[in-house]
């Protein structure tokens, strides 16, 4: 079995589990616009068009086909929807993309719509909003109070997210934000509404954690993985702790059953001082959190391999010790 990350990025651990995953039985191969370390990693690489560039597709069709790939595992949110507009073109060739379905990715990288979910789920997300009207009349009627977070209703990472503490600062934030969208990747899916292209949030007080649901590639809820978030970088968490997941797994199973995600969906979440459990945010893809699971003995990479080759879920593999403390590292290289 030979498998593709598509815009493997900076992903360097992905691509080193699944090649002790697949035991010499495949390669891994990455793809990515521009040439990172991660590539030189793989088994095999390419650079390819940007995601939306029209030749995009069709170049990663041809490059599965050229090195017999029948497997893609995309790891970048922008590049979600674009394969999964495509799926059956990619399965027409035999190339299984293990990505959600269109809808799923739509809910997951627009953070309103992730928001309208949350509630439809019965589940608890801080209140949000969507212009500044709206948060005004909210902040008049006490509903909701500074400190306030603005950040893009389509972002990434730790883009453009400001927290604001009165009025002032939400107006000056807000105009700067909108301006700001338009000269990164955001502007690519922040396009889709230009007019209401931020979402205001309460601030949340409490400890953050992050959770993983696991799905089968039929979209059936399988694990839950959990950690406390000790310390975050540039919006990915750079030392955690696995803790029992036992808590998080009602809202877990929920998430699954009504969003119907394919393989790994990364969570944010908060438990406040109170105990109640606010969920914030939703990325159906490996997440920055993963190497922390990994490291907890939860070995998801060759759940999927087993899944790909038609074998049955093995829980051996997706039981975590709690209490796993980790750090990521950073080491400078020559290449």
């Amino acid at each position: 079995m030979n498998i593709l990350f598509t815009s493997a990025g900076r992903r360097t651990y992905i691509i080193h589990y699944f090649q002790q995953a697949l035991q010499g039985n495949g390669k891994v191969y990455a793809s990515n616009s521009i040439y990172t370390y991660t590539l030189s990693q793989a088994d095999g690489y390419t650079i390819s068009p940007e995601i939306y560039n029209p030749d995009y597709i069709p170049f990663l069709i041809e490059y599965c086909k050229k090195q017999q790939i029948t497997a893609i595992i995309p790891l970048f949110d922008i590049d979600l929807p674009v394969l999964a507009k495509n799926y059956d073109l990619f399965a027409q060739e035999g190339i299984t993309l293990v990505v959600s379905d269109y809808p799923v990715t739509q809910i997951c990288n627009d953070k309103w719509a992730t928001y309208q979910f949350l509630l439809k789920a019965g589940l608890t997300p801080p209140p949000t909003f969507l212009t500044l009207p709206d948060t005004i009349n909210a902040l008049n009627t006490d509903s909701i109070t500074f400190p306030l977070i603005v950040k893009p209703r389509w972002g990434m990472g730790s883009i453009g997210i400001y927290s604001v503490n009165n009025l002032e600062e939400l107006n000056i934030l807000y105009s700067k934000l909108k301006h700001d969208i338009w000269n990164t990747a955001l502007r690519f899916e922040s396009a889709a509404d230009k007019e209401e292209c931020i979402i205001i949030q309460q601030h949340i007080e409490g400890q953050e954690y992050g959770i993983e649901i696991l799905n089968d590639l039929d979209c059936n809820y399988t694990a839950t993985f959990s950690k406390k978030k000790i310390a975050m970088r540039s919006g990915e968490t750079d030392i955690a702790e696995t803790v029992d997941p036992t808590p998080f797994i009602p809202i877990a199973q929920t998430i699954s059953s009504n969003l119907r995600h394919r393989a790994m969906l990364d969570v944010d979440c908060f438990i406040s001082p109170s105990g109640q459990i606010i969920v914030l945010e939703m990325n159906c893809r490996f997440g920055g959190q993963y190497p922390f699971t990994h490291n907890a003995g939860v070995n998801v990479p060759r759940q999927l391999i087993q899944w790909l080759s038609g074998g049955e879920t093995n829980q051996s593999l997706l039981t975590q010790q709690c209490g796993i403390l980790s750090c990521k590292e950073i080491n400078p290289v020559i290449f």
